[in-house]
């Protein structure tokens, strides 16, 4: 008998608890030597009403519809699947083990609590103490389930009998929170007993409330209430229920935490702090008041699409240096994003100052990056014996920290580095014989792990920490492969929807916030308003999430048609603001905009793209209108492109690399002479700049397959392996552990880039990492989801060999390549349910079906697989770029 499928899982969640939809789609993994279903079976129970599909002839088993009656809230159904495949398709396997799925509350009538908060608001613009609120109260029998629904304005940390209520961080995360307020579901059946119980919460200004933006940036961006909204429902073992909401019978008072922001970092007086305070047994001080009841639409609050925020690593100092001053230096030896813990005991009173920054700058924290960031945290101790503390409703991004105030002696054992970042599953590795290389890629990993913190933001270290949506837009790729990123960016695109304005633009950033004149009013800009077509069809590629893609096909619509209307009969988009290739290289720090690539050819090539990938969207819809109509806009906007921008000579009016990057890479130029041409001639501009990088956030994320499908393999390499300034392993060979904003944030005589925009944690131009996976390593989807997946991998740049791996919906997909004498030998894991074609250099390619394989080539030795001409092997000879179809 065929061995059990894996456990079924629900959406794109980690876990079913809590889940916002009543038909939640069901995905599994075939056990090994499963081959391709032929069937499956699924089996719901409903507190011991089984239900059974029966046998369903089908393949499918990645977000499979929801098979029967429609969720109640609250209700709670455990899942098992059976499949037919393999040798023996008459016969089912196993039953997969059980997965348990359960509605969060999915009617806004479902909702008793409002709004809770302290009775008087401070002065809006001050830096305002944060409140705790509390309830006791009694349960009369014992618990047989209960459950905690609870969200805030600003953000909250609950307790129950003096336990923490979860392991996440600054929730309830952000989003626009006018329109959308995430709840979360908690588990608490064991943190309750019969008779007496309390519940509290701590309270932050967070993104609801704290300061926000540019240029001393902006307070109560979504109000000036600190307020916490929380249902906590019981069921007792005879089947009765009690409810516990926020209403007026809760009482607030200030607590130990005296100030609280992203940017400023936290004050803590644990003078003022009793442990015990969400206690039945807590000593009933002063200060605590009934509270201010308030208001918010319930329909406005929804279940999370990913997963949350939390500590996911810890990180030991790896020196600390006491300076003359008595002043401790600290450096961790990776540039991360989260927070100090700390172990101290001291005489009451005493203050610790915990500074942060990315780098030094003559040996001191460089604090100029951060703006008017502060990134201070302070801990003031209450002189009872040693205690652990951490800040709660702040982040920082750092390397080094500065300890001002210790008592006595720090060691290694009374600091940690807390990692935090939205805790997605981690699903893609690479590494290669090239050590830079390799570390280029962990940088990479680092710098999406440090912005994603539930929202794709930039810049986790100063004053700003956007969801720009330009940066993901040319991300996505990359961040899809690394980590399963799905539910965690369909909740952030759902935010640009509702952010889009009326007339179809899209804001620079979202959610959005006041900004500076280049922001507001809200204006069109391309490449990044064209998140909205990118991004859903790299997600549909990757994830096979067509519903996702629906979603955010009227987004991408209304994008389009505004495009074409600003346009006009041109079809040229050649007015308005643009950022263009933003931070090329040659640009002025204080100008980073001002590229040597026409921002309107930029423009007017990303309106052909976004329309092409708008028909290819909607054919996957089946909406084969809209699939024509679309196609031939991008086919007419791509000839209007060529008239304007494409010399009689073959040169494009912009003899820029960017330039050449863009009509390659989104297939603008049919004739394939015309594209050797262009190839030809972008490869020539690498090398006269010695294959140092010279393009900006538009041009890297394409210029190494522009090279090599334009048959120069070996220009990209060496693109890639340049190590002087500018490049991708620059920042390496300068001790760098995450991806630079600028090409140069650290200048090569050790100065910091004097612009006002000089991060050293910004994922942008770590998209090359997609490259890496696709040309280095070899896997790419050929299909929506790695249904067919291709492995291609391409030599070169003296790389002798490269090991890559991508947990897809469907399973593991691996592939290990190195070249030896004889040629290449791969090693090729196709994950059950899956179909392989394999393609190496000097052999046709070859069709594989799930399970492991050994492909190897015929003996040319090492130089004709990955010396100067390895660019003559396996041309592409494609017009347009890839399309992953069903």
């Amino acid at each position: 008998m065929l061995r059990q499928p894996g456990p079924v899982s629900f959406e794109h969640l980690r876990d079913g608890i809590g889940v916002g939809v009543a038909e939640p789609r069901l995905s599994w993994v075939l056990p090994a030597g499963a081959g391709v279903q032929a069937g499956y079976e699924i089996e719901l129970d409903r507190c011991g009403h089984v239900q059974r599909t029966g046998r369903i002839d089908s393949s499918d088993q990645v977000l499979v519809p929801w098979p029967g009656v429609p969720l109640a809230s609250r209700e709670r159904v455990t899942v098992r699947v059976r499949v037919w495949a393999g040798e023996r398709p008459d016969e089912p396997s196993d039953w997969s083990p059980p997965g348990a799925v359960e509605a969060g509350l999915l009617a806004a009538s479902d909702w008793l609590a409002v709004p809770v908060r302290a009775d008087s608001l401070e002065i809006p613009d001050s830096d305002r103490r944060p409140v705790r609120v509390r309830r006791d109260f009694t349960l009369a029998r014992r618990v047989a389930r209960a459950r905690l629904y609870i969200t805030a304005h600003g953000l909250f940390e609950a307790e129950i009998n003096g336990k923490r209520v979860g392991d996440d961080v600054l929730a309830p995360g952000w989003t626009v929170y006018h329109a959308r307020l995430r709840y979360r579901t908690y588990d608490i059946t064991d943190q309750l007993s019969e008779g007496a119980n309390t519940i509290g919460a701590w309270l932050g200004d967070g993104w609801y409330r704290g300061r926000l933006g540019f240029n001393g940036g902006t307070r109560n961006i979504y109000g000036a209430d600190l307020s916490l909204i929380a249902q906590l429902e019981v069921t007792h073992d005879d089947g009765t229920r009690t409810v516990i909401a926020t209403d007026s019978s809760w009482v607030a008072a200030p607590g130990p935490v005296m100030a609280s922001g992203l940017y400023e970092g936290e004050v803590f007086d644990a003078r003022l702090d009793n442990p015990n305070w969400a206690t039945p047994f807590a000593e009933r001080t002063a200060g605590w008041a009934p509270v201010a009841v308030g208001t918010r639409d319930p329909r406005t609050l929804v279940a999370p699409q990913g997963p949350p925020v939390r500590c996911t690593q810890e990180v030991s100092p790896v020196a600390i240096t006491r300076r003359p001053d008595g002043r401790y230096l600290l450096d961790f030896g990776q540039n991360l994003v989260g927070r100090l813990r700390i172990t101290v005991d001291g005489p009451a009173g005493t203050a610790i100052t915990l500074r942060h920054a990315e780098v030094l700058q003559d040996g001191e924290l460089a604090t100029r990056p951060l703006r008017e960031a502060r990134a201070t945290d302070t801990y003031i101790t209450a002189g009872d014996g040693p205690r652990s503390w951490q800040p709660r409703f702040t982040l920082h991004g750092f390397r080094y920290a500065e300890v001002t105030g210790w008592p006595g002696e720090l060691n290694t054992d009374a600091v940690t580095a807390l990692v935090h970042h939205t805790d997605m599953r981690r699903t893609g590795w690479f590494e290669c014989s090239d050590d830079l290389i390799n570390r280029l890629h962990e940088n990479v990993v680092w710098s999406m792990r440090g912005n994603f913190v539930d929202i794709p933001t930039d810049c986790p270290a100063r004053d700003e920490r956007l969801g720009w949506t330009g940066d993901l837009q040319i991300f996505a790729p990359t961040a899809s492969f690394l980590y399963d990123c799905a539910g965690m960016l369909d909740s952030w695109l759902t935010d640009v929807a509702i952010e889009q304005r009326p007339d179809g633009a899209v804001p620079w950033y979202v959610p959005v916030i006041p900004g500076g004149p280049l922001w507001t009013p809200i204006r069109p800009g391309a490449a990044w308003g064209d998140v909205v077509t990118v991004a859903p069809w790299v997600l549909y590629e990757r994830f096979g999430d067509r519903e996702l893609l629906r979603r955010q096909f009227p987004a991408g619509q209304a994008w389009v048609d505004l495009v074409a209307r600003l346009a006009g009969p041109s079809l040229l988009w050649d007015t308005g603001f643009q950022l263009g290739d933003w931070l090329d290289p040659s640009a002025p720090p204080d100008d980073p905009a001002a590229s040597r690539t026409d921002r309107y050819l930029v423009a007017t090539a990303y309106f052909a793209w976004s329309a092409r990938l708008l028909a290819w969207s909607a054919a996957e819809l089946g909406d084969s209108g809209a699939a024509a109509r679309y196609a031939t806009l991008a086919d007419d906007v791509a000839r209007a492109f060529r008239r304007r921008y494409v010399l009689p000579s073959g040169r494009l009016t912009s003899d820029s690399p960017t330039a050449y990057c863009l009509a390659l890479a989104f297939g603008l130029l049919v004739d394939p002479a015309q594209r050797q041409s262009a190839g030809d001639r972008l490869a020539a501009l690498v090398l006269a700049e010695d294959a140092r990088v010279a393009t900006g956030f538009v041009g890297t994320p394409l210029i190494c397959d522009a090279l090599t499908d334009t048959g120069h393999l070996d220009v990209a390499y060496r693109l890639l392996k340049q190590t002087e300034c500018p490049s991708w392993l620059y920042p390496v060979t300068r001790g760098a552990t995450t991806i630079w904003e600028r090409w140069d944030s650290l200048r090569p005589d050790g100065s910091l880039n004097p612009g006002g925009m000089t991060s050293f944690n910004h994922y942008a131009f770590g998209a090359v990492a997609d490259w890496l996976h696709r040309v280095v390593g070899g896997i790419a989807p050929a299909a929506p989801g790695y249904r067919t997946i291709a492995y291609r991998p391409r030599p070169g740049g003296g790389i002798t060999w490269a090991n890559t791996r991508h947990e897809t919906p469907y399973g593991t997909a691996a592939l290990s390549w190195e070249l030896t004498g004889d040629g290449m030998t791969a090693r090729v894991t196709v994950p059950e349910g899956c179909a392989g074609m394999v393609e190496l250099p000097g052999r046709e390619r070859l069709t594989l079906g799930p399970g492991k394989h050994t492909v190897e080539t015929p003996g040319r030795g090492h130089a004709a697989l990955s010396g100067n001409h390895a660019h003559a092997e396996q041309r592409s000879g494609r017009d347009t770029p890839d399309r992953c179809s069903a």
